[in-house]
C-alpha cells in the first residue's frame, strides 16, 4: 500500500507536528545566530490543505509573496517551498540587514538575502528530519520568486496535480521585538515518499 498526503491519520500528524517543533526550533536558533539577537518562536501549525486553501492564507491569489523553492532528493524525494507574504519578507530581510524599508520591490541584495535566509531555515528543518529519521535528505540550491500567490502556487500543482490536490503545511511565527515574521514551510513529498519517511519514523 501507497501512503499519500490524503490518508495522513492523527498519529502521522502529531509525529509530524513533534518534526516540525523540532524543525521550528532549530530553524529560530540559526536565525538567532545570523542576525545575533533573540528570536522567539511560535507552536508551528501543521496542516494538510488543499492547493486552492494555501492563497487563503497568503492574502489571496493576488496577494505579493516571496517564494523560495528547493528540490529534495535523496531516501525521499519532493520539493520544499518557503512562503512569506511581502511584509514579513521585508521584515525578516530588516533583521538581517539592519534596514526598514516597506516597499514591496526588493532589489538585487534583499533578493540574495532572502535566498540566504530560506536556505538556512529550510535547512534547518531538513536537518532535524534527517536526524530524527536516520535518512540522507539532500536540499537544491534555493529559487526565489516574488509574485502574486496565485501565480508561484500554480508551479507545484501544475507539477503535483496528479499525485494529490493536498499539501503539507508547517506555519510557524518567528518574532524579534514587536516584528512578527509568518513563515510557512510547504512539504510536498513525491508519491512514494511518504511510504519513507513515516516508515523510518516507526508509524507505518
Amino acid at each position: 500500500m501507497t501512503l499519500s498526503v490524503n490518508d495522513l491519520n492523527n498519529m502521522h500528524l502529531d509525529v509530524l507536528r513533534e518534526i516540525g517543533n523540532i524543525g521550528a526550533g532549530n530553524a529560530a536558533t540559526a536565525l538567532a545566530t545570523l542576525i545575533n539577537k533573540k528570536v522567539d518562536m511560535g507552536v508551528p501549525v501543521i496542516q494538510i490543505l488543499d492547493y486552492n486553501d494555501i492563497t487563503k492564507i497568503l492574502g489571496g491569489e493576488e496577494a505579493v509573496v516571496a517564494g523560495i523553492y528547493f528540490g529534495v532528493d535523496g531516501d525521499i524525494n519532493g520539493n520544499i517551498m518557503f512562503l512569506l507574504d511581502i511584509k514579513s519578507a521585508k521584515k525578516l530581510i530588516g533583521m538581517l540587514m539592519g534596514t526598514d524599508d516597506t516597499r514591496e520591490e526588493l532589489d538585487e541584495m534583499e533578493c540574495s538575502a532572502l535566498q540566504e535566509i530560506g536556505n538556512i531555515l529550510s535547512g534547518s528543518y531538513i536537518s532535524s528530519l534527517s536526524t530524527l529519521t536516520g535518512l540522507f535528505i539532500n536540499l537544491s540550491v534555493p529559487s526565489l520568486n516574488v509574485d502574486m500567490a496565485g501565480a508561484i502556487l500554480s508551479v507545484p500543482a501544475i507539477q503535483f496535480g496528479h499525485i494529490s490536490d493536498k499539501v503539507l503545511l508547517i506555519e510557524t511565527t518567528l518574532k524579534d521585538g514587536n516584528d512578527l515574521i509568518n513563515a510557512n514551510f510547504f512539504l510536498i513529498p513525491d508519491v512514494d515518499s511518504f511510504d519513507v519517511l513515516l516508515k523510518s519514523l516507526g508509524v507505518y
